[in-house]
Parts: structure tokens; sequence; C-alpha cells
């Protein structure tokens, strides 16, 4: 059976045979669905919560 990963930085999910898999020198790992999620994270140092796309989006109203 395969498991199924959620994105790290979406939180959408991400079908067997697809996406990115990151480890960190601290062995911390991280899956992406696709690179735009990869770079927001890796390269651009943006957080989750505060990207309107996102799934872990929070309004402040």
């Amino acid at each position: 059976m395969v498991e199924k990963r959620v994105c790290t930085f979406c939180g959408g999910d991400i079908e067997p045979g697809t996406g990115k898999l990151y480890v960190k020198k601290d062995g911390t790992v991280l899956y992406f669905c696709k690179s735009k999620c990869q770079k927001n994270m890796l390269k651009l140092h943006r957080v989750p919560r505060r990207v309107r796309w996102t799934k872990h989006y929070i309004k402040s109203s």
C-alpha cells in the first residue's frame, strides 16, 4: 500500500510517483508537490501561514 503524502508548504496532497523529497542536513524531511512550493520555502524563506494560496493560510480578521 502506498502512503499518501502532504506537501510541507501548501498542504496539498501529493500523488504517488510525483513531487520532490528534500532532506535537510539536520535530518528533517520535507515533501513538495511542485517546484513553486519548494522555491517559496527554501529559496524565498516564505512562511506558509502568510501566503494566500496555501491551506495553512490564516486570515487575521
